[in-house]
């Protein structure tokens, strides 16, 4: 390992943390990476690094504390290295191995498309991790913001978020659509206008089976009772529909005593209430209007029925799949209104990279917005946990955001190495906060009776409320 990073030395009283045999090994005193983000990253970080040091010394009474190290990227590593994201950065955050960073630019006129994705893919940060809930008086647009309660984990690395993609007019844009129009859809009416733009979007079964593995074992080691897939394979059976067959494969092969998945229960429950039913009669009612089906579809519902009973009526059967982390899968879109209406009905959901990217922030909505939304990027030995809204450059050096989501995302960061006094007590200090009501512009707005502060004044309250 280096000693310098960037012409920095690491902190003298730090340690850096190990990972071995798939355990992170954080020491008293961890040498921590941040990037404190462009615009308003600079406010928020300021504010949010008071408070994490406030709660650790409050918790552990100097017995643990973080031994910051900045890291540069975006506009002020540009400015300074003549590089959006310098390699040194990126081997810190590599060697060190756990990071926070705030919001970031993505660059315009060319090179790093975005410098999270870069991270995300240089790392292999494979599982975005967005827990979403609702902090009492945090102002929502839904009469029971608090009935939603769900982590999100969405597929980091693939989908369109690959950067695959060729620009309408270029070469091999007329290459790919002249491949696909001429040899792939040749005996079809399917065709490309030659004046598009192309993408590929890859899903494969290595990157869809430990995306949901992830999300099966945080659901059984925190008690939650869901995983839901959440897909558009009604419309992309390949890619979409593939990850979740790829899901519900997983969780069957290596889950099996501790799931059921939710057509399983169905058979379950109604061989409960009656054990006397036959197979065909249990495929009856887990499928309406099957009478109407081919008769080889009924045969085959039929067959599932008894395949399922037999395979595990009796450790799953007389209700102990109650008990059971429940597998089920909701197309994209209808999980949008899922979250609105049912929002108790889900707990986490599994899904792949674009519909995560828009289902994270439809949630936040619900439970205060984005400026106190938190966000990790985990992969196998590696984490970097982040702000999730953007940089607000108008409001930059002004100490008028919401750290929120900085703040959060660092309590998400010491849950994860271990630290959860410290986690919890920064959770209830902003909490009290806000229901204090002494909270920054985008809440105060929205908050009658409430005192509008500052950046540095919110966290100074947090720090008080500890």
């Amino acid at each position: 390992m280096q000693t310098t990073y960037n012409g920095l030395e690491l902190p003298k009283n730090g340690q850096p943390i190990d990972y071995k045999h798939g355990q992170f090994e954080v020491p008293d005193n961890p040498i921590i990476p941040y990037i404190e983000g462009d615009g308003t990253g600079r406010d928020i970080w300021k504010a949010s690094e008071r408070v994490f040091n406030a709660a650790v010394e409050k918790a552990y009474g100097g017995k643990r504390a973080i031994r910051w190290f900045e890291i540069f990227a975006g506009e002020k590593a540009f400015r300074q290295f003549a590089s959006w994201l310098p390699d040194e950065s990126v081997a810190a955050a590599r060697d060190l191995r756990v990071s926070i960073k705030g919001p970031l630019t993505t660059p315009v006129g060319g090179g790093i498309r975005s410098l999270n994705v870069a991270l995300r893919q240089t790392l292999d940060l494979y599982t975005c991790v967005r827990p979403v809930k609702y902090y009492q008086g945090v102002p929502s647009p839904v009469k029971h913001p608090e009935k939603l309660d769900i982590v999100i984990f969405r597929e980091n690395t693939e989908d369109v978020y690959a950067g695959i993609e060729f620009k309408e007019g270029s070469p091999d844009a007329a290459r790919l659509i002249a491949f696909l129009n001429d040899d792939l859809l040749g005996k079809t009416k399917k065709r490309v206008r030659i004046d598009s733009g192309v993408g590929i979007k890859p899903i494969s079964i290595f990157g869809t089976k430990r995306l949901v593995r992830n999300a099966i074992k945080f659901a059984l080691e925190t008690g939650r009772k869901t995983v839901t897939l959440v897909h558009k394979g009604n419309i992309q059976k390949f890619t979409e529909g593939a990850f979740r067959e790829w899901g519900y494969e997983v969780a069957i092969k290596e889950f099996r005593e501790q799931i059921v998945t939710e057509r399983e229960s169905w058979i379950l429950g109604n061989h409960d209430a009656n054990p006397k039913l036959t197979a065909a009669e249990n495929a009856a009612l887990i499928e309406p209007g099957l009478d109407m089906a081919q008769q080889s579809y009924q045969d085959a519902v039929a067959a599932e029925v008894t395949a399922v009973i037999e395979a595990i009526g009796k450790t799953h059967g007389n209700g102990a799949w109650k008990q059971k982390v429940l597998i089920n899968d909701r197309i994209a879109d209808s999980i949008f209104q899922q979250i609105i209406l049912r929002p108790e009905d889900y707990s986490v959901l599994a899904t792949t990279n674009l519909n995560g990217d828009y289902i994270s922030d439809a949630a936040a909505a619900q439970v205060g917005g984005l400026g106190i939304a938190p966000g990790a990027n985990i992969g196998d030995g590696y984490a970097v946990f982040e702000a999730t809204h953007g940089t607000a450059p108008k409001y930059a050096d002004k100490d008028v955001i919401n750290p929120g989501s900085v703040i959060l995302s660092g309590v998400m960061l010491l849950e994860f190495i271990g630290w959860k006094e410290a986690a919890t007590l920064i959770e209830k200090a902003l909490e009290k906060t806000i229901v204090q009501k002494f909270v920054t512009y985008d809440f105060e707005r929205q908050t009658a009776g409430a005192t509008k502060v500052g950046t540095s004044e919110f966290a100074t309250r947090i720090i008080g409320n500890l």
